[in-house]
């Protein structure tokens, strides 16, 4: 668990490296010597503008640092995020960010393990996987069937109950901090 000036810190880290990339198409160059900002760490980043979802990329599996993963991810879910158009300068002023920090994802033989709003839930199998975050659950009032159904369907491009009757599908759960 991060703490309170860990939090804040990413918090400005995301928020000034989406503003000067927009801005000045530059990358920050940050030196953090943190130990716990630079451990290797999944996580979200949701963009909102006036409470309007208008980003939200991730990584699972991190290669860099936490606040690196947390630069290159931010700067993916203002530009890249192919739901909606890329961020424009004059939104700068509105915007919000939601960093979730995940926990190691760990697998489960048993789908009814899961408790919705506490596990985020990862499918896959093959090439195809999904991801829903555990606010997913909260934010659509969906049950575990519907919300796994909706995570193989719109997420993995799985068969709704693939989540049940495929003995090939992999299911992982994990918990997040939420910094807001």
């Amino acid at each position: 668990m991060l703490n309170q000036e860990e939090q804040q810190k990413l918090l400005n880290i995301c928020k000034q490296t989406v503003e000067e990339y927009i801005k000045n198409n530059n990358i920050l160059d940050w030196q953090i010597d943190d130990q716990n900002l630079n451990a290797h760490m999944g996580a979200f980043v949701s963009i909102y503008n006036k409470k309007e979802l208008r980003g939200c990329v991730g990584m699972i599996k991190p290669q860099k640092p936490l606040w690196q993963t947390i630069c290159d991810i931010a700067i993916a879910a203002a530009t890249e995020d192919n739901r909606f158009i890329s961020i424009q300068k004059d939104e700068l002023i509105d915007l919000t960010y939601e960093i979730n920090v995940l926990s190691v994802p760990k697998k489960i033989n048993n789908w009814q393990d899961i408790i919705l709003g506490i596990h985020g839930v990862i499918i896959k199998k093959g090439f195809r996987s999904g991801v829903f975050l555990p606010g997913v659950a909260a934010d659509t009032g969906w049950g575990l069937e519907e919300f796994l159904s909706q995570l193989c369907y719109q997420k993995a491009d799985l068969p709704p109950d693939a989540y049940k009757n495929d003995p090939e599908v992999e299911i992982s759960i994990f918990t997040t901090q939420i910094i807001k």
